[in-house]
């Protein structure tokens, strides 16, 4: 069993905004039509397909996004996972907009989806695809904002339209990055898409 994990927040006031990326990234990869289902007595929606013919769960935790970490244990420990077999999707302010980065057993980075799922994993020994969210200068020099007022104001904002366009033609790459990583590895597939 494999679980991909979307970060974001609940609620259509937070639909578009830039926080919400791990679950827009899940929406753009598995289509819209998707039926998520919501598991009982847990904080979370749940997709159930395979990747490789390996079943594969996808989860959106439906806690704040300072408390993801609730829903990805009780996934891990309902069925028992191996924490390589784990992959978080996640918003990352250090990269442009339409860059992803895959990462292993590395810090939050303050962010505070991530520092919830390591603290109740009790490990950082996961698989993360960091989206950039990050608007870049011509001479591409990232612009992201100063001071945590303004980050958060930022993360809380809203996509453009052709910044949606951008992502959705990520998610194509994101999908075979996830099925790179769960099939080979994610050493290969760091070396073919942290390119």
């Amino acid at each position: 069993m494999k679980l991909v994990v979307g970060l974001g927040n609940p609620g259509e006031e937070y639909e578009n905004t830039r926080h919400n990326t791990g679950f827009m990234m899940l929406d753009f990869m598995l289509g819209r039509k998707v039926n998520w289902k919501e598991a009982n007595g847990t904080k979370l929606l749940y997709y159930k397909d395979s990747i490789g013919g390996k079943p594969t769960e996808y989860i959106k935790p439906t806690t704040f996004m300072n408390n993801s970490g609730i829903a990805v244990a009780h996934v891990k420990d309902k069925h028992k996972l191996n924490l390589k077999d784990i992959i978080v999707i996640y918003d990352d302010i250090d990269l442009p907009i339409g860059k992803m980065k895959i990462s292993f057993d590395k810090s939050s980075g303050g962010h505070n989806g991530l520092e919830s799922i390591i603290k109740k994993l009790k490990s950082r020994e996961f698989v993360r695809i960091r989206i950039g969210i990050s608007p870049e200068t011509p001479s591409g020099k990232l612009r992201k904002p100063k001071g945590e007022k303004d980050v958060l104001k930022f993360l809380l904002g809203e996509y453009k339209k052709s910044e949606l366009e951008i992502l959705k033609k990520l998610s194509k790459k994101i999908a075979e990055a996830v099925e790179m990583i769960f099939v080979e590895g994610y050493d290969k597939s760091m070396s073919i898409f942290n390119q």
